[in-house]
């Protein structure tokens, strides 16, 4: 019966999308996600774009995971990343006050094909762990939905991802915002309910949660969260979705959708990360990314909710993802020719790759986050000294910094192959601290070195 509810309310989500996507598209609007008269998309439009894509499925299971395991402690840590809203829309704006149309159109500026290219990198691996990790997610929800069924996991990978593509393909960044538009306002009522219901459970306390330090205690979670406010600077800067929405509208409505964004987004994962420290209250086990707990925890069409909401914030991730990887394929790395076909190839390649990825069988949610939040590190130095204060930065402390955080991603990602020994002993997210440390020491000096004031 279950079962039987989360595919019928999924698909018709997935219906109602492609009914949603534009019939018609130019290729301004596929790249560019103007409408069909040339219009820039409106304030509401673009505020849950960038919220839906960014409370994606991966991010609220995470939300819920550390809540569990570390409290509230372990949910604001989470939650500390979407400040990226505040710090992203200030990168934006500085970057549309001097002109430039993107962080590759800045980075040309200074440090020319080399800089562009060190980025693009990162970004290119950031695209296709958010196709890779959305994808994981759908494919936990089935397999624990359908447990007689022996590949329910991979058959709904599969399916998902081919009608996600279907109609990203016919309509690209258009089609990404208006079907965003209706995959938010259904989360946000579907999510409310369950949050209503959750509230006004007999066994809930506010105070308890608020007090919470889940059934591993609160210091990993407030390690965790000086890891994000080392992060949050960088970490928007190299996430494609949320910077090519900072360039198609006037301004004024981008610096306001940046606003509202963070506020919306931030309550809606605070709120998601209550239900995993709930668990961690009652005492439930920890049972296939808590989607097993809940099952035994809260009634049917609460469960039902939760699960649902899930594969709506994946679909409407998966679909921008792909919109970007486009945009990155043929803007930037010129890779195909600036055609619709130039660009539905681009977004067949990384769904194939990401669906690829999943199935190989990694189910690791928050080491995607981990691994591609310390690469990004390079930028914050790079941005502050050579945007904020607008100073000269030569290209070899760019490099420097650029192979300090991709060396420190790798550290994380290998900490318990060849850098154990290199690495302190103790928790994975204290030796995350670290790394990050290391990479800020060294990416701050080189870029001091290498920066002089612009003539």
């Amino acid at each position: 019966m279950e079962a039987t509810a989360i595919i019928t309310i999924f698909g018709l989500v997935i219906l109602a999308s492609l009914v949603a996507a534009p019939r018609r598209v130019t290729i301004e609007g596929f790249f560019g996600g103007t409408g069909i008269s040339g219009r820039a998309p409106g304030l509401w439009v673009l505020v849950l774009s960038q919220v839906t894509t960014w409370i994606f499925a991966r991010s609220l299971m995470n939300a819920a995971i550390l809540g569990y395991f570390y409290g509230i402690w372990g949910t604001l840590a989470y939650a500390a990343y979407y400040g990226s809203f505040l710090t992203g829309g200030f990168i934006v704006g500085r970057l549309r006050e001097g002109g430039a149309g993107s962080v590759q159109d800045w980075l040309s500026s200074r440090f020319g094909a080399s800089g562009v290219t060190c980025y693009n990198i990162v970004i290119a691996l950031r695209l296709l762990s958010e196709v890779f990790a959305n994808l994981l997610v759908v494919g936990l929800i089935f397999a624990a939905a359908l447990p007689e069924v022996g590949l329910a996991r991979e058959a709904a990978i599969v399916l998902v991802a081919v009608l996600g593509l279907a109609y990203s393909a016919w309509g690209g960044l258009s089609a990404a915002l208006r079907t965003d538009v209706l995959q938010m306002l259904v989360f946000l009522v579907i999510f409310a309910l369950a949050f209503g219901a959750l509230l006004s459970s007999p066994g809930f306390d506010l105070g308890a949660v608020l007090t919470s330090e889940g059934v591993s205690g609160s210091w990993n979670g407030q390690v965790l969260l000086l890891v994000a406010f080392l992060q949050v600077f960088s970490y928007p800067a190299h996430d494609p979705v949320m910077m090519d929405r900072g360039f198609i509208a006037d301004r004024e409505t981008t610096r306001r959708s940046f606003l509202h964004a963070f506020w919306i987004s931030s309550f809606c994962i605070i709120a998601f990360g209550f239900f995993g420290i709930q668990a961690a209250i009652v005492g439930a086990e920890y049972e296939g990314q808590l989607i097993g707990t809940w099952a035994g925890m809260f009634p049917p069409w609460l469960f039902v909710a939760l699960l649902v909401s899930l594969l709506i914030s994946a679909l409407s991730t998966l679909d921008s993802a792909l919109a970007s990887a486009s945009r990155l394929v043929v803007d930037e790395l010129r890779l195909s020719p600036r055609t619709l076909n130039g660009g539905r190839v681009a977004m067949v390649a990384f769904m194939i790759a990401g669906a690829l990825l999943t199935l190989w069988g990694n189910q690791t949610l928050f080491d995607a986050v981990a691994v591609s939040g310390t690469a990004s590190m390079f930028l914050t130095p790079v941005l502050l000294i050579g945007l904020v204060l607008n100073r000269h930065v030569s290209l070899w402390s760019y490099m420097v910094a650029f192979g300090a955080a991709l060396i420190g991603a790798f550290a994380y990602f290998a900490r318990e192959g060849i850098f154990a020994s290199l690495l302190p002993e103790g928790h994975k997210y204290e030796q995350l601290l670290a790394i990050c440390v290391v990479v800020l020491a060294v990416g701050f000096t080189a870029v001091m070195l290498g920066s002089r004031r612009r003539q």
